[in-house]
């Protein structure tokens, strides 16, 4: 028996299925994690097995401890994962954040982050009690720039970073009143 998170919020879109992840969801995270299109989230061509690994347990025991966490994004249809979003707050970040990865590069463009986004975050505001979201991104990553951009969020040049790596740049998302009232 595999166990899973039980008790988690799922979110449903009209593509997607956003869910708490589970073992199953290795197999596609995995080659992710050890590729170098996860190297602004912490992973890369240099990492192993072992840290893809540990990536998905960091993810399920953010549940576990915060009550949330990152929803496996999965296709509705096909019912296959398509990548990760959703509210995170490690202990040393600043500032509660939405983040999103897309596993496969084949998903990509097709506005399945985007779709996912709007969905958590209207669950941060309206479910969680968040009244403001950051996102953290890399100066370098112009795909989630692009999408913080189409999201509405804007650059916020004095907000804090976090101290592992403050060369990122943080981009506020909008107001619960704006979001919630769309």
């Amino acid at each position: 028996m595999t166990a899973h998170l039980v008790d988690t919020t799922v979110l449903q879109t009209e593509r997607l299925v956003l869910r708490a992840p589970r073992a199953a969801d290795f197999e596609a995270l995995a080659p992710f994690i050890m590729s170098d299109r996860a190297r602004f989230v912490g992973g890369g061509a240099d990492k192993d097995i072992g840290h893809a690994w540990r990536v998905l347990a960091i993810f399920s025991g953010h549940w576990h401890l915060r009550g949330y966490g990152i929803f496996v994004a999965e296709h509705r249809a096909e019912g296959r994962p398509l990548g990760s979003v959703g509210p995170w707050f490690p202990g040393d970040w600043p500032e509660q954040e939405l983040g999103w990865t897309i596993w496969d590069a084949s998903d990509e463009g097709r506005g399945y982050a985007f779709e996912a986004v709007e969905a958590v975050r209207r669950h941060a505001y309206a479910d969680l009690g968040w009244s403001t979201a950051v996102s953290y991104i890399d100066p370098l990553n112009d795909r989630s720039r692009a999408l913080a951009a189409r999201l509405g969020c804007t650059l916020d040049a004095d907000a804090p970073r976090p101290d592992r790596d403050p060369a990122l740049e943080v981009w506020r998302h909008p107001a619960p009143s704006e979001v919630l009232a769309a």
